[in-house]
Order: C-alpha cells, then sequence, then structure tokens
C-alpha cells in the first residue's frame, strides 16, 4: 500500500468511495462536478499553484494492484478566505450570597479562533480494507508529510470529528439549536457546510453566548462527544498529541481536536535518513515512510532497521516509494498500540 496525491484517473474510484462513505461525507460529496473540480485543484495544489488559503492536498491510498481503496485529505488554512466558526464551550458562574445560590453553566461562544490553522479532513477507508496498517498509513501518512513540509501549513494542525447522530443521520444538537434559527433538517445545514457555503451561519445563527441548560438533555449530552464511527480515528490522532480543548462542531457539537505541529509525534519524531536495501528481519519495527516528494508523494509503511543513519528495507518497499538505494527519506516509527482508523 502507499499513499500518494490524487489523480484525474482516480476519479472513477473516488465516487465509488464517497458514495459508500454516505452521507455523513460532507467534506467529499458525491457530486461529480464538485469531485472533479477539488481533483483538478489538489493537484493544482500539490504543484504548488495555489496560496496556503486555498490549498487542498487530497491523497489516495492505493494497493500494489493500483486500486484506490481510501481517502484523505488537509487544507492549507482555514478560514482566510471567509469566516470559519466553532463553539467554544465555556463557562458562566452565576451567584447571589443572599440567596444562597451559585450556578455554573456551561456557555457556548460562537468563534473564528481556528482561523489560519490546518486541518485533517475527508478521511475514508473501503470497509474491506480495514485490517492491519491501512487506516494508520491514510490518515498518519498526512502528518509525515507536515513534517516534511511545514512551511505551507499552520502552527496548528485541527480536525473536525463527526458528532452524535441516530441511524437517521438525525443531530439531537441540531435540532435543538441550529434547527430554530435555520430552519432546514441538519443533512441539509450540513451539505451546505460542506460545500464551502458558510455564509448563512453568520447570517441566520446566534452569536450571543448560548447556556447549555437551555438545550434538551440529549443535546447537552452529545456536546463534545464523537461519532461510534469516529472514535477510531480520534483516538489514532490522540496517540500522536491531539486533544479536545473545548472547541466543537457548530452543527452536531462534534469535537474539535488539535494540536501544534512542532509536538505532533509523527512530526517530531520523525528524522531524515539514507534508504538501503537489506533484508529487516522479522522482529524489526513497522515504520511509516516518505520519500521527501511534494508532487511525486508516496507513503508507505514497512518493517525496517535502522542502522546509523541509514534505513534498512526490502526492494518492493523501495519500488513502492519510487526510490532508490541512497536516496533520502523521512521516516518515524509507527506506535504499536494505536487503533485502526476508518472515517472522519
Amino acid at each position: 500500500m502507499i499513499v500518494r496525491p490524487v489523480r484525474v484517473t482516480d476519479l472513477p474510484a473516488l465516487m465509488d468511495l464517497v458514495q459508500q462513505a454516505g452521507p455523513g461525507f460532507t467534506t467529499l460529496p458525491a457530486n461529480e462536478d464538485r469531485l472533479v473540480h477539488r481533483v483538478r485543484w489538489a493537484q493544482r495544489t500539490f504543484a504548488e499553484q495555489v496560496e496556503r488559503a486555498d490549498a487542498d492536498y487530497l491523497f489516495v491510498l492505493e494497493d500494489d494492484d493500483q486500486q484506490v481503496v481510501g481517502v484523505s485529505a488537509m487544507s492549507g488554512a482555514v478560514g482566510l478566505r471567509e469566516p470559519w466558526y466553532n463553539y467554544r464551550v465555556g463557562l458562566t458562574v452565576s451567584a447571589s450570597p443572599d440567596l444562597g445560590i451559585a450556578r455554573q453553566i456551561p456557555t457556548l461562544f460562537l468563534n473564528n479562533e481556528m482561523t489560519g490553522q490546518s486541518e485533517l479532513c475527508s478521511l475514508f477507508l473501503r470497509h474491506d480494507q480495514r485490517q492491519g496498517t491501512n487506516g494508520r498509513l491514510l490518515s498518519l501518512g498526512r502528518l509525515l508529510f507536515v513534517a516534511e513540509f511545514p512551511q505551507l501549513f499552520g502552527d496548528k494542525l485541527i480536525a473536525e470529528l463527526r458528532g452524535s447522530a441516530d441511524e437517521h443521520g438525525c443531530s439531537p444538537f441540531w435540532d435543538s439549536l441550529g434547527r430554530h434559527f435555520f430552519k432546514k433538517e441538519f443533512s441539509y445545514a450540513d451539505h451546505l457546510s460542506g460545500l464551502g457555503n458558510k455564509s448563512f451561519i453568520a447570517e441566520l445563527m446566534p452569536r450571543q453566548p448560548l447556556y447549555t441548560c437551555l438545550l434538551t438533555e440529549q443535546a447537552q449530552a452529545v456536546i463534545g462527544k464523537a461519532h461510534p464511527n469516529t472514535v477510531p480515528a480520534m483516538k489514532l490522532l490522540n496517540a500522536e498529541g491531539f486533544a479536545h480543548q473545548g472547541y466543537i462542531d457548530i452543527f452536531d457539537a462534534g469535537p474539535v481536536i488539535e494540536a501544534p505541529v512542532a509536538k505532533i509525534r509523527s512530526v517530531r519524531d520523525s528524522q531524515a535518513l539514507v534508504l538501503a536495501i537489506g533484508t529487516p528481519d522479522e522482529q524489526a519495527p513497522v515504520w511509516l515512510i516518505h520519500n521527501r516528494r511534494l508532487e511525486n508523494c508516496r507513503i508507505t509503511v514497512a518493517k525496517a532497521r535502522l542502522v546509523g543513519n541509514s534505513l534498512v528495507v526490502d526492494r518492493l518497499t523501495a519500488k513502492r516509494l519510487q526510490l532508490q538505494p541512497g536516496n533520502s527519506v523521512r521516516a518515524v516509527p509507527l506506535l504499536k498500540q494505536q487503533q485502526q482508523a476508518v472515517a472522519a
């Protein structure tokens, strides 16, 4: 398996993937025209023909038979072209000493504090490929790309994780809050946001702080909670240093997790090494390996042995990376306890 930049020839496989992912996959809608536009824009991004505010790094996971089985992406910066909204969960303290009453009430503050940061998004792995290291390669390959090209990204990486919804795709948070101001179903509002049309948020949603005690109990219970299908992806990023700092999605209240780029494990611990060909033994650790190229980026996972400043891999791994002995790679060991990531 390798992770590489998307190509126009991947469009049929991409359409199949987004149809498998279903309606919750709003950042990559099953619309052929929009998909064509995004693929072509991603190609311009990898060719360094766009500004960071418009950069869209779209990757695919490809097997040795050149079949595309997964997709993931990163945006160079959010909120620089139009406002990027989240709720921050704060606390309002009210007290009356005369009455002996004191209340601490969680409060939602609409904000644009993530503006300029880079976002991990559009992660989906085909159901029959959710095994071994495939999910880790698809998700963490992006982090190794950031380690190699930090100048292309913000100081912080964020990920808006899907929030709780029922089997019909309805969000208790949206039904208790957003629907009162935007008279549409959650799926429609989420779809508009996924298409990049977020101006209605500023036009219709309340900008004043909102007391969570005014929401239904069901809505309060899902604030900052990830959808069960997204929990493995969250745990994977948690192991890399991402944490929930109180920011949530304004539609379904899913957690926004974040990490300073310099403190992300795969960035901090990655090394520039010299590729060598050999036979790593069965006890050799599994490494995440990047060929250090941008437009022709290829990332894979393989057992490898560190010898001095050389990383010894087998010939198949070198072939997957399209490298020769003596070429430079960027690599980092995988964590054994990391969970499989399949969708976010």
